[in-house]
Protein backbone atom coordinates (compact mmCIF):
# COMPACT_ATOMS: atom_id res chain seq x y z
CA UNK A 1 0.00 0.00 0.00
CA UNK A 2 1.65 3.74 -1.07
CA UNK A 3 1.83 6.27 1.38
CA UNK A 4 -1.50 8.01 -0.95
CA UNK A 5 -3.76 5.37 -0.32
CA UNK A 6 -2.41 5.17 3.38
CA UNK A 7 -3.20 8.80 4.11
CA UNK A 8 -6.54 8.79 1.95
CA UNK A 9 -7.80 5.72 3.92
CA UNK A 10 -6.61 7.36 7.60
CA UNK A 11 -8.09 10.58 6.46
CA UNK A 12 -11.49 8.83 5.08
CA UNK A 13 -11.57 7.22 8.86
CA UNK A 14 -10.89 10.19 10.97
CA UNK A 15 -14.12 12.34 9.22
CA UNK A 16 -16.22 10.73 11.66
CA UNK A 17 -14.05 11.43 14.66
CA UNK A 18 -13.73 14.81 13.17
CA UNK A 19 -17.60 15.37 13.07
CA UNK A 20 -18.07 13.54 16.47
CA UNK A 21 -15.35 15.97 17.77
CA UNK A 22 -16.86 19.18 16.68
CA UNK A 23 -20.22 17.93 18.15
CA UNK A 24 -18.81 17.33 22.08
CA UNK A 25 -16.73 21.00 21.41
CA UNK A 26 -20.03 22.32 21.16
CA UNK A 27 -21.68 20.28 23.76
CA UNK A 28 -18.63 21.06 26.56
CA UNK A 29 -18.46 24.66 24.97
CA UNK A 30 -15.55 24.67 27.35
CA UNK A 31 -12.70 22.18 26.32
CA UNK A 32 -9.60 21.49 29.14
CA UNK A 33 -6.99 20.03 28.16
CA UNK A 34 -7.63 16.79 29.86
CA UNK A 35 -10.64 16.54 27.92
CA UNK A 36 -8.61 17.17 24.50
CA UNK A 37 -6.34 14.36 25.64
CA UNK A 38 -9.44 11.93 26.73
CA UNK A 39 -11.04 12.22 23.43
CA UNK A 40 -8.21 12.43 21.31
CA UNK A 41 -6.40 9.45 22.99
CA UNK A 42 -9.47 7.17 22.59
CA UNK A 43 -10.33 7.88 18.92
CA UNK A 44 -6.56 7.91 18.25
CA UNK A 45 -6.20 4.13 20.17
CA UNK A 46 -9.33 2.70 18.79
CA UNK A 47 -8.68 3.58 15.66
CA UNK A 48 -5.54 2.31 15.72
CA UNK A 49 -6.84 -1.01 17.27
CA UNK A 50 -9.58 -1.40 15.56
CA UNK A 51 -7.57 -2.55 12.06
CA UNK A 52 -5.58 -4.51 13.93
CA UNK A 53 -8.42 -6.54 15.21
CA UNK A 54 -10.14 -7.04 12.36
CA UNK A 55 -6.63 -8.14 10.60
CA UNK A 56 -6.39 -10.98 13.29
CA UNK A 57 -10.36 -11.58 12.42
CA UNK A 58 -9.50 -11.48 9.12
CA UNK A 59 -12.01 -13.96 7.02
CA UNK A 60 -13.31 -15.93 10.05
CA UNK A 61 -15.94 -14.32 11.47
CA UNK A 62 -16.04 -10.92 8.95
CA UNK A 63 -19.16 -12.50 7.22
CA UNK A 64 -20.97 -12.90 10.14
CA UNK A 65 -20.15 -9.02 11.80
CA UNK A 66 -20.12 -7.20 8.17
CA UNK A 67 -24.03 -8.25 8.28
CA UNK A 68 -24.56 -5.82 11.37
CA UNK A 69 -21.57 -3.45 12.33
CA UNK A 70 -23.07 -0.43 10.32
CA UNK A 71 -26.20 -1.07 12.82
CA UNK A 72 -24.19 -1.21 15.68
CA UNK A 73 -22.88 2.11 14.81
CA UNK A 74 -26.10 3.57 14.11
CA UNK A 75 -27.51 2.74 17.63
CA UNK A 76 -24.55 4.21 19.40
CA UNK A 77 -23.87 7.50 16.93
CA UNK A 78 -27.84 7.92 17.61
CA UNK A 79 -27.75 7.38 21.20
CA UNK A 80 -25.32 10.12 21.74
CA UNK A 81 -26.67 12.21 19.13
CA UNK A 82 -30.50 11.86 21.36
CA UNK A 83 -28.60 12.72 24.32
CA UNK A 84 -26.91 16.00 22.93
CA UNK A 85 -30.00 17.20 21.37
CA UNK A 86 -32.28 16.82 24.92
CA UNK A 87 -29.51 18.24 26.63
CA UNK A 88 -29.86 21.20 24.09
CA UNK A 89 -33.26 22.10 25.49
CA UNK A 90 -32.43 21.09 29.06
CA UNK A 91 -31.96 24.26 31.72
CA UNK A 92 -28.65 25.82 30.63
CA UNK A 93 -27.71 25.66 34.86
CA UNK A 94 -28.38 21.92 34.73
CA UNK A 95 -25.05 19.79 35.08
CA UNK A 96 -24.92 18.41 31.68
CA UNK A 97 -22.34 15.04 30.85
CA UNK A 98 -19.42 15.04 30.16
CA UNK A 99 -19.11 12.85 26.65
CA UNK A 100 -15.21 12.46 27.36
CA UNK A 101 -15.57 10.25 30.43
CA UNK A 102 -17.49 7.15 31.32
CA UNK A 103 -19.73 4.90 29.09
CA UNK A 104 -20.14 7.84 26.55
CA UNK A 105 -16.59 8.17 25.93
CA UNK A 106 -16.52 4.42 25.09
CA UNK A 107 -19.74 4.26 23.15
CA UNK A 108 -18.09 7.58 20.84
CA UNK A 109 -15.25 5.90 20.37
CA UNK A 110 -16.38 2.40 19.02
CA UNK A 111 -19.35 4.36 17.16
CA UNK A 112 -16.01 6.54 15.38
CA UNK A 113 -13.99 3.34 15.02
CA UNK A 114 -16.12 0.79 13.88
CA UNK A 115 -15.25 1.45 9.65
CA UNK A 116 -11.47 0.86 10.60
CA UNK A 117 -12.48 -2.86 11.51
CA UNK A 118 -13.15 -3.07 7.78
CA UNK A 119 -10.16 -1.76 7.11
CA UNK A 120 -8.22 -4.64 8.97
CA UNK A 121 -10.33 -7.20 6.74
CA UNK A 122 -9.51 -6.10 3.94
CA UNK A 123 -5.70 -5.59 4.59
CA UNK A 124 -5.57 -9.15 6.18
CA UNK A 125 -7.29 -10.38 2.80
CA UNK A 126 -4.89 -8.45 0.62
CA UNK A 127 -2.02 -9.68 2.84
CA UNK A 128 -0.61 -6.45 4.06
CA UNK A 129 0.94 -5.86 7.29
CA UNK A 130 -1.01 -3.59 9.42
CA UNK A 131 0.94 -2.69 11.95
CA UNK A 132 2.04 0.22 9.94
CA UNK A 133 -1.29 1.52 8.60
CA UNK A 134 -2.74 1.49 11.94
CA UNK A 135 -0.07 3.77 13.55
CA UNK A 136 -0.95 5.93 10.69
CA UNK A 137 -4.87 5.73 11.21
CA UNK A 138 -4.34 6.16 14.72
CA UNK A 139 -1.97 9.59 14.84
CA UNK A 140 -4.25 11.03 12.01
CA UNK A 141 -7.90 10.13 14.11
CA UNK A 142 -5.88 11.30 17.33
CA UNK A 143 -4.83 15.16 15.25
CA UNK A 144 -8.47 15.09 13.71
CA UNK A 145 -9.98 14.79 16.94
CA UNK A 146 -8.04 17.09 18.45
CA UNK A 147 -8.75 19.97 15.69
CA UNK A 148 -12.24 19.44 15.61
CA UNK A 149 -12.62 19.76 19.48
CA UNK A 150 -10.92 23.25 19.35
CA UNK A 151 -13.35 24.32 16.43
CA UNK A 152 -16.44 22.76 17.90
CA UNK A 153 -15.48 25.01 21.19
CA UNK A 154 -14.50 28.31 19.06
CA UNK A 155 -18.48 27.81 17.70
CA UNK A 156 -19.92 27.36 20.92
CA UNK A 157 -18.89 30.37 21.95
CA UNK A 158 -21.24 32.40 19.80
CA UNK A 159 -24.10 33.31 21.91
CA UNK A 160 -26.13 33.34 18.98
CA UNK A 161 -25.56 30.04 18.41
CA UNK A 162 -25.14 28.14 21.72
CA UNK A 163 -28.21 25.81 22.24
CA UNK A 164 -28.38 26.03 18.05
CA UNK A 165 -25.30 24.56 17.95
CA UNK A 166 -25.87 21.51 20.30
CA UNK A 167 -29.03 20.47 18.58
CA UNK A 168 -26.90 20.31 15.46
CA UNK A 169 -24.28 18.68 16.54
CA UNK A 170 -26.20 15.90 18.58
CA UNK A 171 -28.12 16.15 14.41
CA UNK A 172 -24.74 15.46 12.88
CA UNK A 173 -24.14 12.51 15.12
CA UNK A 174 -27.65 10.76 13.96
CA UNK A 175 -26.77 11.85 10.44
CA UNK A 176 -23.54 9.97 10.47
CA UNK A 177 -24.75 6.96 11.91
CA UNK A 178 -27.87 7.27 8.61
CA UNK A 179 -24.54 8.09 6.39
CA UNK A 180 -22.89 4.29 7.59
CA UNK A 181 -26.30 2.42 7.21
CA UNK A 182 -26.45 4.88 3.72
CA UNK A 183 -23.14 3.51 2.92
CA UNK A 184 -23.49 -0.37 3.77
CA UNK A 185 -26.82 -0.41 1.83
CA UNK A 186 -29.00 -1.14 4.93
CA UNK A 187 -31.02 1.94 3.66
CA UNK A 188 -32.29 3.73 0.36
CA UNK A 189 -34.83 6.15 -1.02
Amino acid sequence: MGSIELITIAIALAMDAFAVAIATGVSLKCVSPRQTFRLAWHFGLFQALMPILGWFMGGTVSSYIEAYDHWIAFGLLAYIGYKMIREAFEDEEACQSDPTKGISLVVLSIATSIDALAVGFSLSMLGISVWWPSLVIGIVATLFTIVGLQFGKTAAKAHSIGKYAELVGGTVLICIGFKILWDHGAIAI
